[in-house]
């Protein structure tokens, strides 16, 4: 999958330098194991998975966007649980940007919002 056209609730350019330097580290990481879902053999989404004491942190979700609204994030949400509770987690959690597909998609298996943080920025000028 060409990581330039990955996309996720932080389609920002901005965010490229960054997922460029962290990812290799991010998929390196001991029990960090990383999904890749397919439709019809074509890789079309990506997400990773934290696990650490008993905690399984779903993160770092993507989708090719013309594999958008196939369900690739909703198998790959219950894959990444199905592996985290087979490891051993009795916990879960997911950050999602508020209001986002990817809320909903969470919502969907049946995470629920605990709480809500915004972050503020002051624009490029």
């Amino acid at each position: 999958m060409d990581p330039t056209t990955a996309t996720s609730d932080a389609d920002a350019a901005e965010f490229r330098e960054f997922l460029e330097r962290t990812g290799p580290i991010l998929a390196a990481r001991a029990d960090s194991p990383c999904f890749l879902a397919e439709l019809g053999g074509v890789p079309g989404a990506a997400a990773g998975l934290c696990l650490h004491a008993g905690v399984a942190l779903l993160a770092g979700a993507a989708t090719v966007p013309e594999m958008r609204r196939r369900g690739l994030q909703r198998a790959l949400l219950a894959e990444r649980l199905r592996y985290a509770f087979a490891e051993g987690c009795d916990l879960a959690m997911i950050t999602t940007e508020a209001g986002s597909e990817s809320q909903r998609n969470a919502e969907r298996v049946g995470f629920r919002v605990a709480y809500t943080r915004i972050k503020w920025t002051l624009p490029k000028s």
